[in-house]
């Protein structure tokens, strides 16, 4: 009887090794877990951060993007302005030449008609 006792006592001494065993093995598998954990979300954090930074610069281009616009179409509006007041001065211009050219024919007129008087 003491020892089938004893013999129970190792048993259960190895299992309770074996238990230990697997107890400890679970612990470690928890902290590499936990650790991993801790990296995913420190990369996780950093993306956060990166994609805040992105969308503050895309922000700040929708900004640039939008004064551009707005520059683009003040120098659109000075351009046909610019055009406007350049055929303007087109038209004066061939009229002047219309009146130069039509001096020059009465001047060529008067002339002859003065010298032969």
């Amino acid at each position: 009887l003491q020892l089938q006792a004893e013999q129970r006592c190792r048993q259960l001494v190895r299992s309770q090794e074996e238990h230990q065993q697997l107890l400890q093995a679970a612990v470690e598998q928890v902290e590499g877990l936990e650790q991993s954990l801790r990296n995913a979300e420190a990369v996780l954090a950093e993306r956060a951060a990166q994609l805040r930074d992105a969308q503050a610069q895309l922000s700040r281009n929708k900004l640039l993007i939008e004064e551009l616009h707005g520059e683009n179409r003040r120098f659109a509006m000075a351009l046909q302005a610019a055009e406007l007041k350049q055929k303007s001065m087109e038209e004066k211009n061939q009229l002047l030449e219309e009146q130069a050219s039509a001096l020059k024919q009465l001047i060529g007129k008067i002339t002859p008609v003065s010298l032969s008087g």
